[in-house]
């Protein structure tokens, strides 16, 4: 399976599936990805993750403004409805601490953030920076579709993309190397603008890998 045949079946970018537009450039769609990466990061399932964030997007709590006004009991009470409750405490008090350093540090703008960073390792830490518990998978996640957006986005893959490019046979599966893996998949993808869409797919293969163990690569008709 080709890599484009792969997002064909089984969809690219995460933040375009959840009607956040990243290709603007603008703060405000930066940050609801940024909610929403918070919420992927956890160890929890995509579709709860998803609907977590509906829950936000229902009450309107989509910037660090809202979510400062909300307080800790409406956040964690939007976290509930949205079904994600094991980690409904923590996740409260990391979206508040994120949105206050926000606003204290970049006057809550994230491009000014990446704009005051120095290189992509700087940009990550001062992603991490933000608040406890946005660890190297939540930023990675984060950064991984703000590949293109942002010059200094240059985010390593991820275990479920490496797990997958294996799998799929787009890297060697003794590598482990993730810099060369990173080189190896930009050469197998024919358009560097559009490269987070083959790297959300290979996330999307390792997901139905993870309920179907025995899905395989001769499995053409991926639904």
């Amino acid at each position: 399976m080709t890599p484009i045949e792969l997002v064909m079946k089984l969809g690219g970018r995460f933040s375009k599936e959840l009607g956040i537009d990243l290709s603007s450039g603008r703060s405000e769609e930066i940050f609801k990805w940024l909610i929403a990466a918070m919420l992927f990061g956890a160890r929890i399932s995509g579709d709860l993750a998803e609907k977590a964030y509906r829950s936000f997007e229902r009450h309107g709590v989509l910037n660090p403004d809202a979510i400062l006004e909300t307080g800790w009991e409406g956040l964690v009470s939007i976290l509930d409805e949205g079904s994600y409750v094991r980690y409904d405490f923590k996740t409260a008090t990391k979206f508040l601490e994120a949105a206050e350093n926000l606003k204290l540090r970049y006057a809550g703008n994230l491009n000014r953030l990446n704009s005051e960073a120095v290189d992509p390792k700087d940009l990550e830490a001062r992603l991490k920076a933000l608040a406890k518990g946005i660890g190297p998978v939540t930023a990675g996640v984060f950064l991984r579709e703000m590949r293109g957006i942002w010059k200094k986005a240059c985010p390593l893959p991820l275990d479920p993309v490496l797990h997958s490019a294996r799998d799929l046979g787009y890297i060697p599966w003794n590598l482990h190397d993730r810099e060369e893996a990173l080189r190896l998949l930009s050469m197998k993808w024919p358009d560097g603008r559009d490269f987070p869409d083959f790297e959300a797919a290979l996330v999307r293969w390792a997901r139905r890998k993870k309920q179907n163990p025995c899905l395989t690569t001769h499995q053409p008709d991926l639904p």
